[in-house]
Formats: C-alpha cells, sequence, structure tokens
C-alpha cells in the first residue's frame, strides 16, 4: 500500500488491513468497506472523472387570486385555486475519468482513476396556496350560492439522481519486478522479485433523488355584513421618540371573530379551510405622549417608539431596549395619555464608581459614587462579597468573611454618592482592623420602569492604620 495513502484510510479499514495478517488464532470479521467509508484520491495515473451538475429546482406554483365580492342571492362560481410547483430537474451523470497511460513495471502499486458522482436531483417547486374570499352581504343565506375552489397547489416531484460513471479498469493487474544487489558472480550478488498490483478505479455514487415540493395550503374565507369596504388597518405606527410630544397619534383596526365551518356557510362541494373571519367591530383610539422628565425630549433624538392598539381600544407604547422610561398610562374616551416621569439612557444606568474607600472597624464605609447622576431615579440594591487576607493559614490566603445582600438601612444616599456601612455587617472584627488586607465585590442592581441591570464594582487594599 501507498504510504501517502495509508493516513487517509479509516481507523476500522486499516484495523482490517492488519488484523487479516495475523495468525488464524482468532477471527476478525469486517463488514465496512472501502467505497463506503472513504474514496481514493491520490491518482497514479490518468484523471479523476468530475461530478455530474445537480439538477435545478422547480419553481414554486402562483397563489391564487384574492377577490372581494357582494353577494345578492345570484349564483357566484369562483375558482382561486393555487398553480402547481414545477418539478426539479434530473442531476446529470457523473463525467467518465480518463483512464489512458497505465505506467508499466513500477516499483510500487498504482489505482486506477475513479468516475465521477452523479449529480443530485433538483427539488419540487412548493404549490401556490389557495386565494382569499372577503364576501359582503346582507342576508347570510346567500352564501349558500357561493360556491369556491380554493386549493392549494401541488407541489412538484423532485428530480431524480444521477448515476455515477464507472472508474477504469486496470490494463494489467499484476506483474513482477526484479531486483539485483551485488556484483554479478560474486558471493554477494542477490536478485530478488516482488509482485505489484493495479487497483481498479471506484465507480462514481448515484446522486440523491430531490424532495418533492408542499402542496400549498387552503384559500380562506372573510364574511362582512353590510356593503360599505371596511377601511385599511392602522393599527401601530413607529415614531421617533422625539416626535410622539408633538402630536396626537390616531390608530385603527379592524377586529375579527375566528370561527370554524366555512364549507358549511357555502355552496356544497367547496373546498376552501375551514377556519374563517367574522368581522366584529371597527376599532380607533389615539395616543398622546407627556414629557415630564428633567431632560429635553430631543435629547434621545434617533430612538425610536412603537404605538400599537390593542383590542380593550388602549393604545400601549414600546421603548427601545436602549431607553429606560418610567411612566404611566390613562386613558379617556378614545385617548390614551402616557406621562413620561423619568427617561435614561440604558448606557447611563451602570456608571457606578468607588469614590472612597475610609474608616476601619466598625465605621468602616465604601463609597461609590453614580457617575451619570441618575440615582434619584433609580432603584438601586447592592449585594456585597467581603475576602479578607487569612493570616492563620501561613499562605496569606484570603477568605469571605461576609456574602450577601446589603440591608438598606445600611445604605446612605446623599443625592449620587451611596455610603454603604460595610463595619456594621456581621464580621468578624480581625477582618475590620487597620492593616487588614481586603478584597471587596460589589454587585448593584439597578431598576427602573421593570427594567433592570447589574454591575459588578470591585476594590483591593488595605484598611488604614490610623
Amino acid at each position: 500500500m501507498k504510504k501517502g495513502l495509508l493516513h487517509k484510510l479509516p481507523l476500522l479499514l486499516i484495523f482490517c488491513l492488519f488484523t487479516s495478517l495475523l495468525p488464524a488464532s482468532g477471527s476478525v470479521f469486517c463488514t465496512a468497506s472501502a467505497h463506503d467509508d472513504y474514496r481514493i484520491t491520490d491518482r497514479d495515473y490518468g484523471t479523476d472523472g468530475s461530478k455530474g451538475s445537480d439538477g435545478r429546482s422547480g419553481r414554486s406554483g402562483r397563489n391564487g387570486e384574492n377577490q372581494t365580492i357582494v353577494v345578492d342571492g345570484s349564483p357566484v362560481n369562483l375558482d382561486l385555486s393555487g398553480q402547481n410547483g414545477e418539478d426539479g430537474e434530473d442531476g446529470e451523470r457523473g463525467d467518465r475519468p480518463s483512464c489512458r497511460n497505465q505506467p508499466d513495471d513500477v516499483s510500487h502499486d498504482i489505482h486506477a482513476p475513479n468516475g465521477g458522482d452523479g449529480g443530485r436531483g433538483g427539488r419540487g417547486g412548493d404549490g401556490g396556496n389557495g386565494g382569499s374570499l372577503t364576501v359582503y352581504y346582507k342576508n347570510l343565506e346567500d352564501l349558500r350560492k357561493i360556491s369556491i375552489r380554493a386549493t392549494g397547489g401541488e407541489g412538484g416531484r423532485g428530480g431524480r439522481g444521477a448515476n455515477g460513471a464507472q472508474g477504469c479498469n486496470c490494463r494489467r493487474r499484476k506483474w513482477e519486478v526484479k531486483t539485483c544487489t551485488g556484483t554479478p558472480g560474486s558471493p554477494d550478488y542477490k536478485c530478488t522479485e516482488k509482485t505489484y498490483r493495479c487497483h481498479d478505479g471506484q465507480d462514481g455514487r448515484t446522486g440523491e433523488d430531490g424532495s418533492d415540493g408542499n402542496r400549498g395550503r387552503l384559500g380562506t374565507l372573510s364574511i362582512v355584513k353590510g356593503k360599505e369596504s371596511l377601511a385599511a388597518d392602522v393599527p401601530s405606527l413607529q415614531v421617533a421618540v422625539a416626535e410622539l410630544a408633538a402630536k396626537q397619534f390616531n390608530l385603527s383596526k379592524n377586529k375579527w371573530n375566528i370561527k370554524t365551518g366555512a364549507n358549511v356557510l357555502l355552496a356544497p362541494g367547496s373546498a376552501i379551510a375551514d377556519e374563517y373571519r367574522e368581522f366584529d367591530q371597527r376599532l380607533e383610539g389615539n395616543f398622546q405622549l407627556v414629557w415630564q422628565d428633567r431632560q429635553p425630549i430631543s435629547s434621545f433624538a434617533g430612538q425610536v417608539a412603537t404605538i400599537n392598539l390593542n383590542d380593550n381600544k388602549q393604545v400601549e407604547v414600546t421603548f427601545p431596549e436602549d431607553l429606560w422610561v418610567d411612566g404611566n398610562s390613562k386613558t379617556e374616551a378614545n385617548l390614551t395619555t402616557f406621562t413620561v416621569n423619568n427617561a435614561i439612557a440604558k448606557k447611563d444606568v451602570t456608571r457606578l464608581a468607588v469614590a472612597e474607600f475610609a474608616g476601619a472597624e466598625q465605621n468602616l464605609n465604601l463609597k461609590i459614587v453614580d457617575l451619570a447622576a441618575k440615582s434619584d431615579a433609580l432603584l438601586t440594591k447592592f449585594r456585597v462579597k467581603f475576602r479578607a487576607q487569612d493570616n492563620s493559614s501561613g499562605f496569606s490566603d484570603f477568605r469571605t468573611v461576609y456574602e450577601g445582600d446589603l440591608p438598606g438601612e445600611l445604605v446612605t444616599r446623599d443625592y449620587n454618592r451611596f455610603i454603604l456601612a460595610l463595619g456594621k455587617l456581621p464580621i468578624p472584627a480581625t477582618a475590620l482592623s487597620p492593616g487588614v488586607n481586603v478584597d471587596i465585590e460589589v454587585i448593584a442592581t439597578r431598576s427602573l420602569g421593570g427594567r433592570s441591570a447589574k454591575q459588578s464594582i470591585n476594590w483591593q487594599g488595605q484598611i488604614r492604620r490610623r
């Protein structure tokens, strides 16, 4: 076997090759084949055949037409069916290899070229969906005069995978090469003969068949009592935050009830989805923003909010993730007013930093400052992990002497400065003494208007000696 080929074989195949040379003291059963697990790619002569082209996928069928009609008791016959998807194309057969110029009497085994793999079949196109029908009526019985066919189109068939090309056969399958050493006529002159072989090329694999396309969905029915056409929906808007306080915004949408039994309403033999919509009422609502934050609303230029009319005729406002807002909403008649009390950019929520570490023993304090100056609006809670250097072990390790939430009575806020009374925590006095090295981690949780974020603050140093 060629040295360059050995490392390309699967482990199972190598195991089978070598165990086949062992004494017959036991039995080894190997079912894996080289054709299943690998393809020889090193060519000793000729050229492998190339893979055949894959088949083109079929185009999807066109959806059925959507229609709106007014019924008056006259018969109506409609075909809103979707078109069938196209079949996928078959793959192309793999190319034949170049089998010429097998070398003669070489001192190694050789391998003939492989045939090219067959191309995959193309996927079948999806069938088109049936069209939707909206019916305006006066008498519900008039719908029994409507015969409709709104079936989905059939999916196209997948193309067939092509056959692979046949690999090359060896012109000469084995030969002997005589090798001599030494000087003819002398005792050291020796000759040996070794047999070498040519291995036929492998046939190309058959390409996979393409999958069939999906069948299209049935069309849907919507019914409206009356002849007046429904106005278009405007259920939501995206508006720049800086423009929200400038005017009122009008939203509207049609509310529908979802029911089943569409085929019972229509003429016998109609083909349409069983679930249908029945118009209930027109919903309208107005929205206005009232801005009461100290920062001008223009400070948040570029931010975009979404206002949405719900089924209770109230308008909900959703602000972007990087803008935190605290406010309240009130709806009177068709007007929803949202008052913004506080607005903070998310990047300003976690701008806490250690200002000072001072005192000792029960008067040990950690002072933290809010660099964004937003602490009058944000709810802030602290969790502390206090580690002190333990000299008793002889290795000067740090050990945790307190870990938990910091009680509210041990936190003092002076505008945008927090004083954390760490000396009042249940910490051993030896860990609070001057000269002790400490490692303090503070997790601050800051909240506003249903949103919250955490910030980790670390401080390492020595409690000052007096």
